[in-house]
């Protein structure tokens, strides 16, 4: 790939999705741009460089970035932060809210699903403990096709191997013909919406835990602090935020700080 395509290329992404591309991952853009080049009837990348410089084509654009953005994700994910919002987030919530009985948590990229439902999971396995609680589960993405799976929470044989307990696949999912099906109840419990961390997302609403893992890894510093602040402003001051294993707030932002002997879970300052 040319230098100048190259330039282009990551500064669109970046524009588009706050993610970072450097030259080393030159090799990213051209298996994840070449398909949408294809389906376009270019035989190459500086094709669509050309196409995407002639004039303002924002489906093209909106192609370009969903491919670029990286959906993985998989059940229960790391464990730990799993086992810390069921035993301590969790309590927490019920005795701090007790007198209203509810609460909200936003999976910020929350991909195919799987975050969002792994914690929907782990509320229902709770609920003994919860009679009369309601609770709002928001999942969010920059890409509609990733949500659109989302949604339909159907999943192959390899993706419910990752990382989801054998009585948990029993309990909630059902066999569709080689893939597994999540429950509906357990579905209706969270509202999938199309969200870029880049935008204002006030109107999201106020969230008590906040998932965002795995996420700030890919923006440069500014992106990040910039993240992290409205974040922060969607929060009570007793909220909670899970970052992922490779993520700090450490040197980024000075409106959360790490939460005593909770690897990964932040606190407002």
């Amino acid at each position: 790939m040319k230098p100048e395509n190259f330039d282009f290329l990551s500064k669109l992404v970046k524009e588009q999705s706050g993610l970072v591309l450097t030259k080393d991952k030159a090799y990213l853009l051209e298996s994840r741009l070449m398909p949408v080049a294809r389906k376009r009837g270019m035989k190459d990348l500086e094709g669509l460089v050309s196409a995407l410089k002639t004039k303002r084509d924002n489906v093209l654009i909106n192609d370009v970035t969903e491919a670029m953005t990286t959906n993985e994700s998989f059940f229960f994910r790391d464990t730990k932060p799993f086992d810390l919002f069921r035993d301590k987030t969790l309590p927490h919530l019920l005795e701090s809210r007790k007198d209203k009985k509810n609460f909200r948590i936003w999976c910020a990229a929350a991909s195919s699903g799987q975050e969002p439902y792994s914690i929907a999971m782990i509320l229902k396995e709770q609920a003994a403990k919860m009679p009369g609680w309601k609770y709002d589960i928001v999942g969010t993405d920059i890409s509609k096709e990733i949500l659109d799976k989302a949604k339909a929470g159907l999943y192959s044989q390899f993706e419910v191997q990752r990382g989801l307990p054998i009585n948990l696949l029993v309990k909630y999912f059902k066999k569709q013909n080689d893939q597994w099906q999540i429950d509906q109840a357990l579905r209706s419990l969270i509202q999938y919406k199309e969200l870029n961390l880049l935008a204002d997302f006030r109107n999201l609403g106020k969230f008590d835990v906040v998932f965002c893992r795995n996420v700030l890894i890919y923006f440069d510093q500014p992106t990040k602090a910039a993240v992290l602040q409205k974040i922060a402003a969607l929060m009570p001051p007793d909220g909670l935020l899970y970052l992922g294993g490779a993520e700090t707030v450490l040197g980024i932002s000075n409106k959360f700080k790490p939460v005593k002997d909770q690897r990964g879970v932040y606190q407002l300052t």
